[in-house]
């Protein structure tokens, strides 16, 4: 039980070190990441948040 609350915790930090999907510094992560590796909910985030970025983004 305690390995399983562990894992749970660490878990939890390694997503909240990830940065926001539509952020600069995510979309500069996900450029450096091979397109081959892309999932196709990071392809559509990164085409409407990247890409097509409207100006009441910013």
């Amino acid at each position: 039980m305690t390995k399983f609350f562990t894992a749970i915790v660490v878990s939890l930090l390694l997503i909240a070190c990830a940065p926001e999907v539509g952020t600069k510094a995510w979309c500069e992560a996900l450029k450096e990441k091979p397109k081959g590796d892309w999932t196709a909910n990071e392809a559509a985030d990164y085409t409407k948040h990247c890409l097509f970025k409207s100006d009441d983004e910013e």
